[in-house]
């Protein structure tokens, strides 16, 4: 973690800044506290550009556990206030009157207006080319202990995936609520904090969603035609991402449309090379669908990591367009749907090494 602080630090001298605040409450959230500090979440963190910390947690007893600061101050004495807390972070961290203050982006238009009157001594920023965004391109590449716990959770993820297809073959998963009850408890038994998001269990009937609507319900799963199961686990607050395909008695049309997706994935698969960037990658899984007259309504594939969604995004945008590097980790999850046939999605997670890639997850196409 201190090599993670010392690259903020060196960003905040850079951009002039004296003081950079994280804020890690409802409504708005950023896991870079945890990467930063180890804290799991409800917090403001404050970092000086002289290379101090304090970190204000809501639970002080949770973050003698968990958390690594320079100073630990209960948020509670500042009456869960984050404008009263940023008027204690610049008293205990010394700010000199005048300079740069940077409070996060997400903040609402009214409070930032609020943090400029009450800290009318300061120069108060809100910006998009953020601290918070140059730690989100830094959270980017992932370092040995994150591929270690990645792997880890990689691991998991597949014997459960293990788990779901031996019951599903046995009929003891009948339902979209057996399978997504199943994932709960196999991860909580596993040592995990649970699944990243909500399970997306839909059945043949539901299956044509991208992510169905609602997440899952007690209804037939795995039965005739295309049924999606789309989750992950989070261990020690890294995320997995899969999606697997069950296929039983298909059509011709659900047929062709497992075939393709199962291509697409081959070749995105083929272009994670360094050297290689997220738009290439793109741009070949387009190409495969075009021929067959074909095409994908959503982004190819994201980062994983502290968040299921992060950097990099594999779409057809030159903002997000990255280079494949190293330690990127990142989801692939080509996929097909009809409003009459249902839908096929095949999603692992990848990471991209010196001399190719990785496969963290082993999710399939299932064909019952």
């Amino acid at each position: 973690m201190q090599a993670r602080l010392e690259s903020i630090w060196d960003w905040m001298a850079q951009e002039d800044i004296a003081m950079v605040m994280f804020e890690d409450f409802e409504p708005r959230r950023d896991t870079t506290i945890r990467w930063l500090t180890g804290q799991p979440g409800d917090a403001l963190l404050f970092l000086s550009v002289d290379r101090k910390s304090l970190l204000m947690p809501w639970d002080t007893i949770l973050a003698k556990v968990y958390a690594k600061a320079d100073m630990i101050v209960p948020y509670n004495d500042y009456d869960r206030s984050p404008l009263r807390a940023i008027h204690g972070a610049v008293e205990r961290l010394n700010i000199p009157y005048g300079s740069k203050i940077e409070i996060p982006p997400t903040t609402p238009y009214p409070l930032f207006l609020n943090y400029v009157g009450e800290l009318s001594d300061f120069d108060i920023i809100c910006r998009e080319n953020s601290t918070s965004e140059h730690a989100l391109n830094l959270r980017t590449i992932k370092d040995e202990e994150e591929i270690r716990i990645l792997r880890k959770a990689g691991s998991i993820t597949n014997k459960i995936i293990d788990i779901l297809e031996k019951k599903v073959r046995s009929g003891k998963i009948k339902t979209e609520a057996d399978a997504a009850l199943l994932i709960e408890v196999e991860a909580r038994k596993r040592g995990c904090e649970g699944t990243g998001f909500e399970t997306l269990a839909a059945g043949p009937d539901r299956s044509f969603g991208i992510h169905a609507f609602p997440a899952w319900t007690g209804g037939p799963f795995a039965t005739q035609g295309l049924s999606i199961l789309d989750f992950g686990i989070r261990y020690c607050g890294y995320n997995t991402d899969v999606t697997l395909t069950f296929v039983r008695d298909p059509s011709p049309q659900q047929q062709k449309m497992v075939s393709l997706v199962e291509g697409a994935a081959e070749v995105a698969k083929s272009s994670i090379v360094v050297g290689n960037d997220t738009l290439f990658t793109w741009l070949l899984v387009e190409e495969f669908f075009a021929k067959a007259k074909k095409k994908m309504v959503h982004g190819l594939g994201h980062g994983v990591g502290l968040d299921v969604h992060e950097y990099p995004f594999f779409r057809n945008r030159s903002k997000t367009i990255w280079d494949m590097e190293p330690g990127l980790v990142f989801a692939i999850e080509p996929g097909l749907y009809d409003s009459m046939h249902g839908g096929c999605r095949l999603e692992n997670d990848f990471l991209v090494t010196e001399d190719g890639y990785e496969i963290l997850t082993d999710a399939r196409i299932i064909r019952l």
